[in-house]
């Protein structure tokens, strides 16, 4: 059986950062879900992975209860694989990390680390940070997208994620990755995070452009993640 791609976004954007490569997957046959998790955080009351959890667990709800899928995280939706993996409630067969952090091998994942944290804390208001895109000089903003009127779609979906959400421990279950993994790489910061990939046996594969490269050419994103999970079909033992 072929399985289904749950296509992850960031918690600091919404599905919309997923809607091109969705689009090139589903006619292309694939059957897809993109999950809406910007509303996770509306009520500061953290942990919030547990809600991520349920939100991803609803949102294939209408499979066959035997339908395998595989988990795509883009950026900060990487963290949280682990606690999605375990919360589903259907096989994973496999997960691709797309310019994505990555969890660790073992015990809670800071959301953060403490320098990211300080520089967060200092630029929130009344415990919420701005939008994602406002933490940027406009230059390096407008050359994420491909066109204006992608930014406003895009922009206008973004949450403000509390502090809080950045305090988090994310809890890592055992034997979340006793199934193929993969990542995607964009490119620099998360040329890291690619290496550590490749030190965990992971299958690696570079689409070079900047951290929303989903959006500027979703015709080679779709190509990579359809051949870096080909053969993903029987649920891990």
């Amino acid at each position: 059986m072929k399985p289904t791609l749950v296509l992850l976004h960031s918690l600091l954007l919404g599905p919309l950062t997923w809607a091109p490569v969705a689009a090139k997957l589903r006619a292309l046959g694939v059957a897809t879900v993109v999950p809406s998790m910007v509303h996770v955080t509306d009520v500061d009351d953290p942990p919030f992975w547990p809600q991520i959890g349920a939100v991803v667990k609803d949102s294939v709800s209408d499979l066959p209860q035997d339908q395998p899928i595989v988990l795509v995280a883009h950026s900060n939706a990487g963290v949280v694989v682990p606690p999605v993996v375990a919360a589903v409630g259907r096989p994973v067969v496999g997960c691709v990390f797309v310019d994505a952090s990555l969890p660790s091998r073992c015990g809670p994942t800071p959301a953060a680390s403490p320098e990211r944290l300080a520089y967060l804390r200092s630029i929130a208001a009344e415990g919420r940070l701005p939008q994602w895109t406002k933490w940027w000089e406009e230059e390096t903003v407008a050359s994420l997208f491909p066109d204006p009127r992608t930014r406003a779609l895009v922009a206008a979906e973004q949450p403000r994620l509390p502090v809080s959400y950045y305090e988090q421990q994310i809890p890592v279950p055992p034997g979340w990755d006793h199934r193929p993994c993969a990542y995607l790489l964009f490119g620099p910061p998360y040329d890291r995070m690619a290496q550590e990939s490749r030190t965990r046996g992971w299958s690696i594969a570079e689409a070079p452009g900047g951290h929303l490269h989903q959006l500027i050419d979703p015709e080679l994103v779709t190509a990579h993640i359809i051949a870096l999970t080909a053969g993903w079909t029987s649920p891990a033992g």
